[in-house]
């Protein structure tokens, strides 16, 4: 067996030591964060408590209860949720004290690799699968065969548990595992399939390898696991990004890298910025299906057993009939501006000011907070500026306080408002795509290193979230060892519950 270079798992070396280009490989991404330009620190004779009151502020008006449909389907607001926690999380830093980014961890391999769903495999975590099944990951429970496989006390078996902070993103992940016990199942059982898996799995690895580096029995796991990879980049860069970014800046990104070579892994500017417009697309209320046809935002309850009364129907997310995300801009749904008190529990402070609990309990300002207090990124202007583009005045908010420079954050959602027609443009956009783009180019065992790569026809002729969700509704009763793979609490105390949607 090959040997195993520290913090690489024997997927990583067998995918690295197979390729058919071996000078694309290299160490894995590294798992630091950074900045695209230099840090913005504060400045200027404004004392804090003036600087907060413009926040404030700026964030006030933001606040709307008009809902106007925009251009991308509701569930994309939660798959970009799902996506965000495939490839980052900030554990350490904190609103209201300096970090250099360069110093946080980011505890998620920022390949799109869906090690939320897979972890490290069977064999680093192998309270994921099933002990009698091999490679079949946990799920359901004899209460509800949709939930998420959970432990005795109700706790989520899966690789991220913020993937259980709501109903939407659970059932996001829940998806994918269903996909990948569906996909394990037909290999045994359709020979066409398992052509299909086997083919696009293999393409760029030399094919004396798959026995060599594969422990025995889990070929067909790693096929499978590689095949699922390959078609959510695709969806991540042709379904998802669409959605939200103008296409404009994500052919510019896929053509050349606008921050150069030298770019972090893993942007400040993305994660506490750009990436966080889809709270900016949060509806106040979804309809769940048939039998929850309204449900607040902050009722969706996550880290607990699921009823089978929130079973989603995947129609209303995705797809020709699916409700709407709201347009990429500076408007937030009101239910935003009063996070619920297990979300925020106590107020804020920045050095010696008090920011108390109302103020604080507002996602907006948590974010820009979190932008200037604590990793202090450039401001809007100065990205436009590094990126040629014609700068946005800072909002009269700002300007009636003497800030001149806009917070990142609101200067994505406002040049989507004012120049992007509902969807990241600019700066925003550009941010956004290139590390998207930045991702898959670096990972030489993404989908953009096979020549010519094309969705599997048998999720349809035109391949989308909406098309990968119909699949596995109607295939995932062929799954015949399914209720083995049931795991948690057969049935719901009569006090089960849990702490509602978490908004961050």
């Amino acid at each position: 067996m090959a040997k195993m270079p520290h913090g690489m798992s024997r997927y990583d070396i067998f995918l690295k030591e197979c390729l058919h280009n071996p000078e694309a490989g290299g160490p894995p991404l590294p798992q630091t964060f950074g900045y695209l330009l230099d840090r913005n620190p504060i400045t200027g004779n404004l004392d804090r408590q003036a600087i907060v009151d413009a926040f404030v502020c700026l964030v006030d008006s933001m606040k709307t209860e008009e809902l106007t449909p925009g251009p991308a389907e509701a569930g994309q607001t939660f798959f970009g949720q799902f996506i965000d926690h495939d490839i980052t999380l900030d554990a350490t830093s904190a609103i209201g004290t300096h970090t250099d980014p360069a110093t946080i961890r980011n505890v998620r391999t920022p390949n799109l690799d869906l090690d939320c769903v897979y972890g490290d495999g069977p064999e680093a975590t192998p309270h994921l699968y099933s002990p009698d099944f091999e490679g079949y990951l946990l799920f359901g429970r004899e209460d509800n065969p949709n939930d998420l496989a959970r432990n005795c006390k109700g706790r989520a078996l899966i690789g991220d548990p913020r993937n259980d902070e709501n109903v939407l993103v659970s059932q996001i992940q829940g998806a994918f595992i269903k996909l990948h016990n569906i996909l394990m199942s037909k290999v045994d059982t359709d020979m066409d399939v398992r052509k299909a898996i086997e083919h696009c799995a293999e393409d760029g690895i030399r094919a004396d390898v798959w026995a060599e580096m594969i422990p025995e029995g889990l070929e067909r796991f790693e096929k499978v696991r590689r095949f699922i990879r390959l078609h959510y980049q695709w969806l991540v860069l042709c379904d998802f990004l669409p959605s939200f970014v103008d296409q404009a800046c994500i052919d510019a990104a896929l053509a050349g890298d606008p921050f150069g070579s030298d770019a972090p892994i893993m942007p400040a500017e993305f994660s506490v910025a750009a990436y966080r417009f889809g709270h900016a697309t949060v509806q106040p209320v979804y309809g769940i299906s048939a039998q929850i046809p309204e449900a607040k935002l902050f009722d969706m309850a996550g880290f607990g057993p699921r009823s089978a009364d929130w079973n989603m129907d995947m129609t209303l997310f995705f797809g020709p009939e699916a409700q709407r995300a709201l347009p990429v801009g500076p408007n937030m749904a009101a239910s935003l501006f009063a996070l619920p008190p297990n979300i925020v529990g106590k107020g804020l402070t920045w050095g010696d000011i008090d920011i108390p609990l109302p103020q604080a309990a507002k996602l907006g300002l948590r974010n820009i907070l979190r932008d200037r207090t604590a990793i202090q990124i450039p401001s809007g202007q100065q990205v436009a500026r590094a990126l040629g583009l014609a700068e946005l005045p800072a909002p009269q908010a700002l300007q009636d306080a003497h800030i001149t420079k806009t917070p990142l954050w609101f200067y994505c959602l406002q040049e989507a408002g004012e120049k992007g027609q509902g969807k990241l443009t600019g700066v925003g956009g550009t941010i956004v795509a290139s590390v998207i783009a930045r991702l898959l180019k670096l990972d030489p065992e993404s989908m953009l290193h096979i020549h010519g790569f094309q969705p599997w026809p048998g999720f349809g002729d035109h391949f989308s979230m909406a098309s990968l969700m119909a699949y596995v509704d109607a295939h995932a009763g062929d799954v015949e060892c399914a209720p083995a793979l049931y795991c948690g609490p057969a049935h719901l105390a009569d006090d089960a519950g849990a702490p509602p949607i978490a908004a961050e």
